[in-house]
């Protein structure tokens, strides 16, 4: 694959540790990057994004080829793995730097992201409204190391087998066709 042709999502649905590790088991995804976007600060650190002071989400960078999964399906995938209509929280995680967001790269994800979100707003698949932000994307800021990849190095924590484990789970039954092949 020509590095030329992979598009960019970035998306914050929580503690990116889970929206790491979903994006990384999907077909036609090349390359997905932990870190911080939508905040006021350059080169935040996880702990100033975890105050709640830099305006920042958790987000992840998807690097995917759109001949294999179109943008539409990365965010219904994205949608669909986490609580959309949650403000500013994911379960136990709270804050705005937990929010549920879509960063457009382009005009036509902003299209696409808006038709996306109120066909599935429509849909009645949540008895709440999504509150899904959808915002031009101004920068993006790599998270430490020890946050990429995380459920692959730490996959014994409790956090990853009581909240990444299920959320994959739910991901790979509503998703099968688009997993990755080992």
């Amino acid at each position: 694959m020509n590095n030329n042709q992979l598009q960019t999502a970035t998306l914050g649905a929580g503690c990116f540790w889970c929206v790491e590790a979903i994006f990384l088991r999907v077909n036609g995804v090349e390359e997905v990057i932990s870190g911080y976007s939508g905040g006021k600060i350059a080169n935040p650190t996880y702990r100033e994004v975890s105050s709640g002071l830099t305006d920042h989400a958790e987000v992840v960078q998807v690097r995917f080829d759109p001949a294999v999964i179109s943008y539409a399906k990365i965010l219904e995938i994205f949608f669909k793995t986490h609580n959309p209509t949650m403000l500013n929280r994911q379960g136990a995680d709270i804050g705005t730097q937990y929010r549920s967001a879509i960063f457009y790269h382009t005009e036509e994800q902003k299209k696409v992201a808006e038709k996306v979100k109120q066909m599935l707003d429509k849909a009645g698949i949540w008895t709440d409204p999504i509150v899904t932000e959808i915002t031009s994307f101004k920068a993006f800021y790599k998270a430490e190391d020890y946050h990429q990849d995380y459920l692959s190095n730490n996959n014994r924590q409790p956090y990853c087998q009581m909240v990444i484990l299920p959320k994959i789970e739910k991901f790979e039954k509503l998703f099968e066709e688009y997993l990755k092949r080992q």
